[in-house]
């Protein structure tokens, strides 16, 4: 039981790193199209809509890897504590994850 615990603490290190990554990896991107943008004469509102939406999908894809590691988290350290503390972090991005869909989706629509 202690390796399988283990390896499931290990997954969650993993996934969470992932998630900062990925977190990292958009605003990067993000930031070096901003200031492209702001370099070039293009349509601004435009340009920044999409660059908007860009990290939004990056934010919503990392929000749903830290709810994957904490659901794996909360199935190996099952005390009513930790799932009530789950349970608020999975209510809140989901919240969060929710709207920020909604606003990416009306964007695109948009565009």
């Amino acid at each position: 039981m202690a390796i399988t615990t283990e390896i499931c603490e290990l997954l969650i290190l993993v996934m969470n790193i992932v998630a900062v990554l990925v977190l990292i990896c958009g605003v990067v991107k993000a930031t070096v199209k901003f200031i492209k943008n702001e370099v070039s004469h293009a349509d601004k509102a435009s340009v920044l809509r999409t660059i908007k939406n860009d990290l939004g999908a990056y934010v919503l894809f990392s929000l749903e890897v830290l709810i994957a590691a904490d659901i794996v988290e909360s199935i190996i350290k099952p005390t009513f504590e930790d799932i009530g503390k789950l349970a608020a972090l999975v209510v809140i991005r989901t919240v969060i994850s929710y709207f920020l869909g909604k606003e990416i989706d009306q964007e695109t629509e948009k565009n």
